[in-house]
C-alpha cells in the first residue's frame, strides 16, 4: 500500500495510460481526482473505483479546468501528492512547410501549455505541505527526432526541459518534478495518431499489440501497465532522492537496434543479394 494517504489529480484519467495509473494508485492505497475531458468515461471510472476516487471533466487547454481538478482535490482530502499531467493526443501530423498555425497552436496547448499550468496550479499547494511530486507524461518522440509527426515531437521534446527547469525551482521546496517517456505503447491513441475513427480505438489497440511484438529489443507489446508502475515509483517515496529525470520506459527503442532486430531486418537484403550472386553472368 506505497500510496497509503496519498492524492493525486490525474488527467487524462479516463483511458489509456492515465486510466491504469489511477487504478494502480488506488490499487495501492490512494485517493485521485480523475480529470478528463470525456466526462461520462471518466464518471464512470470513478464509480468502479469507490469512494477513493472522484471525478471532473477537465479541459486541459482551460486553466480553470485544471486549477479546479487541483482545488477538489484538496477541498476533498485537504493535500496534493501526486500531480499527474497526462492528458495528450496525436498532435497536428502536417510537415513544417504545410502546418497550419491554429494546428501548432493546438498541440502545443494541449501537450505543453497544459503541462505547465499544471505545475503552475500545483506547486503553491505542494510548497504549503512541503512536499509533493508532479509526473508529466512526455515520449520517446522528444527525445528521437523524426520518430513521430514534428509538432508533437517538439512538444514532448519541451516537456522534457520543462520538467527539468521545474525540478530545479521547486527542489528547495521538497517538491521532485519528473516525466515519463513511454515507447510504443498500445493503447487507443495508435488509432487516433493515423486519423481512424474512435470507433476503432480498441480494435487498433488489440492489432497493435502484436505488431509492436516486432518492434523493440524487448519482444512484446508496451502496457499502459509498464508507464503507471513507472509514474508509481516516481511517487513513491522510495523515490525521494529523484528530480529532473526524465524515464525512459520504451523496451530498449530509444536505446538502438538489437542484434535479432539487425538481422531481421538484412535477412532479407542478403538472400536477395545471394540470389544476384547465383545468377549467370
Amino acid at each position: 500500500m506505497r500510496m497509503r494517504d496519498k492524492v493525486a489529480v490525474v488527467t487524462g484519467g479516463a483511458s489509456g495510460i492515465g486510466r491504469r495509473t489511477a487504478e494502480r494508485f488506488v490499487e495501492e492505497g490512494g485517493r485521485l481526482v480523475i480529470a478528463d475531458i470525456q466526462e461520462a468515461a471518466a464518471e464512470h471510472l470513478c464509480h468502479a473505483l469507490g469512494a477513493a476516487a472522484c471525478a471532473i471533466r477537465c479541459d486541459v487547454t482551460q486553466e480553470a479546468d485544471i486549477a479546479a481538478a487541483i482545488a477538489l482535490a484538496v477541498r476533498r482530502w485537504g493535500r496534493l501528492d501526486l500531480m499527474f499531467n497526462n492528458a495528450g493526443r496525436p498532435g497536428d501530423p502536417s510537415p513544417i512547410e504545410a502546418m497550419p498555425a491554429e494546428g501548432w497552436d493546438a498541440t502545443m496547448a494541449v501537450l505543453l501549455r497544459s503541462v505547465m499550468l499544471g505545475i503552475k496550479h500545483a506547486a503553491p499547494v505542494m510548497k504549503a505541505q512541503g512536499s509533493g511530486t508532479i509526473v508529466s507524461t512526455a515520449s520517446i518522440a522528444g527525445l528521437i527526432p523524426g520518430s513521430t509527426a514534428t509538432a508533437y515531437s517538439v512538444a514532448k521534446s519541451a516537456v522534457i526541459q520543462l520538467t527539468k527547469c521545474a525540478a530545479l525551482e521547486l527542489a528547495e521546496h521538497g517538491i521532485r518534478v519528473n516525466c515519463v517517456c513511454p515507447g510504443a505503447i498500445a493503447t487507443p491513441i495508435f488509432g487516433r495518431s493515423i486519423q481512424l475513427p474512435t470507433q476503432l480505438d480498441r480494435r487498433v489497440a488489440e492489432a497493435a499489440q502484436a505488431a509492436l511484438t516486432e518492434f523493440q529489443p524487448i519482444r512484446r507489446e508496451g502496457r499502459p501497465d509498464d508507464i503507471a508502475e513507472a509514474v508509481l515509483y516516481l511517487a513513491d517515496d522510495r523515490a525521494g532522492f529523484v528530480t529532473g529525470v526524465a524515464l525512459t520506459v520504451d523496451g530498449g527503442l530509444a536505446a538502438g537496434m538489437s542484434p535479432g532486430q539487425r538481422e531481421r531486418l538484412w535477412a532479407p537484403l542478403r538472400s536477395a543479394v545471394a540470389a544476384l550472386a547465383e545468377e549467370p553472368g
